[in-house]
């Protein structure tokens, strides 16, 4: 709610410099919570002058909504005031969530008691400013703010990059092994719980060593980030791949029986024997042999099931490969 002396009408601001703010891309959206009509004409106006998207709630209620929506604004101006939903009560709330991307509060009101202060910074804002504030006061405080928050998503993203660096191979970018046979074991308990098929492949890239041999390892490296792209086109989006070591592949498909294993098996052996794969002035032919293994509607380990899908690659390989096989264990 807006108190005490009159602040600038949107209109009186018109001939005011403007002066773009650069905050980070995902810093640069603002929440106004406030009850206040004119007020928030205001402060939309300003903020807008200074680059940031805003996002206007006419009372608390309405900024908690906001705040449940995918993607919500991280810079947070609630009025201490409002109906329905008090700015105090509304950054309990959001402190309570503990969601991830941190949301940087600026409480504002026109309380100036020092209790006050203390009870809106206890209830989770991160700063505070007693209306009628100033222009100057608000923008210094909001770039404080934004410091934080791209401080933070800096945080955010180098963690992020550690977790995949962690669970994905550096030169495929697949699932590494021990994140796709975790991701088997997952996926065979989830199975056994709900009763559903689980379909696994085992893949080998033929004669790999004599690519490298003829080749040379940069023609070989190029061929196995290409298989892997082949192979993960051919795949749905729910299916997880992970190289298992070297040459050979692992491909995690969820819900598929005998009949459409194989099915998804061919799809993958005929999309890597798609075309020539070219690497400077080489012009390589690659081909795969595939073993597959089902379990339906039971309890199998993990080991049981590599060990099936693995003798069903080798029997390819064995045949003539280029050519899919499929286990004739049933696993029940």
């Amino acid at each position: 709610m807006a108190g005490g002396k009159p602040m600038k009408s949107a209109s009186e601001m018109d001939g005011d410099c403007i002066e773009f703010e650069r905050p980070g891309s995902s810093c640069n959206r603002v929440l106004v919570a406030e009850d206040d009509a004119m007020f928030r004409r205001i402060l939309e106006s300003w903020l807008g002058h200074w680059g940031y998207q805003v996002t206007l709630a006419e009372d608390g209620a309405r900024a908690w909504t906001i705040l449940q929506q995918d993607l919500p604004p991280q810079l947070l101006i609630l009025d201490w005031m409002m109906p329905a939903l008090s700015g105090l009560e509304l950054c309990r709330k959001v402190r309570e969530r503990d969601q991830a991307p941190y949301q940087y509060i600026l409480l504002a009101t026109a309380k100036d008691a020092k209790q006050d202060l203390v009870r809106g910074l206890e209830a989770g804002a991160d700063d505070y400013l007693t209306k009628p504030f100033d222009k100057s006061e608000l923008r210094a405080r909001l770039r404080a703010g934004n410091r934080i928050l791209t401080l933070q998503d800096g945080q955010i993203r180098a963690h992020e990059q550690l977790r995949f660096q962690a669970t994905h191979d550096q030169l495929t970018g697949v699932l590494n092994r021990a994140e796709i046979l975790d991701t088997l074991r997952r996926e065979l308990e989830r199975a056994a719980r709900s009763n559903s098929a689980t379909g696994l492949l085992m893949l080998d890239i033929d004669h790999f060593k004599a690519v490298n041999d003829t080749y040379g390892h940069l023609t070989g490296d190029a061929v196995l980030k290409e298989v892997t792209q082949r192979v993960v086109k051919a795949l749905r989006a729910y299916d997880s791949v992970g190289r298992y070591g070297g040459e050979e592949f692992v491909i995690v498909l969820p819900g598929c029986d005998r009949e459409q294993i194989d099915q998804g098996a061919e799809r993958v052996r005929s999309a890597v024997d798609s075309g020539f794969i070219l690497f400077n002035e080489s012009k390589v032919s690659v081909t795969v042999s595939i073993g597959a293994a089902v379990a339906s509607q039971g309890t199998i380990s993990d080991t049981e099931m590599l060990a099936a899908a693995d003798s069903a690659l080798y029997k390819a390989k064995q045949i003539g490969r280029n050519r899919t096989v499929l286990s004739d264990l049933v696993f029940h």
